[in-house]
């Protein structure tokens, strides 16, 4: 699989989604971080056209719109793949085999960490602790934790999510 080149050019979005989740948050007069939520997870990112729209349609500057999207490491502007493999890095997931893991998928992806693949089933991200310890060295693939891994069976977990 090849990485995403141009992953930063905005592809067609559907701007009722957008419109539809901006009037269910129309009583929330204060905040966007819950409009971002729910476009990150219909989109799996922010895409440009949709931040516009927000903007827009809650009148508040382009700026402070990209202010709070930019401010929260949860939200990414760049399209990201169906599943996100965040590799933990922590101390006892890196003693436990974390960067044999972490290479296995730059190896088997053929993508760097922080990129997507070109079909956007993956996207890679190296993060410093997913909290489970326990079952090191883990990985997370969207919400869902797997450990312990090693290479075979972290080759095995990404061709099942392959099939999906």
């Amino acid at each position: 699989m090849e990485v995403t080149k141009d992953i930063t050019k905005d592809s067609k979005i559907d701007l009722a989604v957008v419109s539809k989740i901006i009037r269910k948050h129309k009583d929330n007069t204060g905040g966007i971080i819950e409009i971002f939520q729910d476009i990150q997870a219909h989109f799996n990112y922010l895409p440009k056209e949709a931040l516009q729209l927000v903007s827009k349609k809650r009148g508040m500057p382009i700026s402070r719109i990209y202010h709070v999207a930019t401010f929260y490491s949860i939200f990414s502007l760049i399209p990201r793949g169906r599943y996100i493999i965040s590799v933990c890095t922590g101390t006892t997931c890196h003693v436990r085999g974390a960067p044999l893991l972490l290479e296995t998928i730059l190896r088997e992806l053929n993508i760097g960490i922080g990129e997507t693949t070109r079909d956007r089933i993956f996207t890679l991200e190296a993060v410093r602790c997913i909290g489970a310890c326990s079952i090191a060295p883990a990985v997370r693939i969207n919400d869902k934790p797997f450990g312990p891994l090693n290479p075979a069976g972290l080759l095995r977990l990404l061709n099942e999510y392959r099939k999906n």
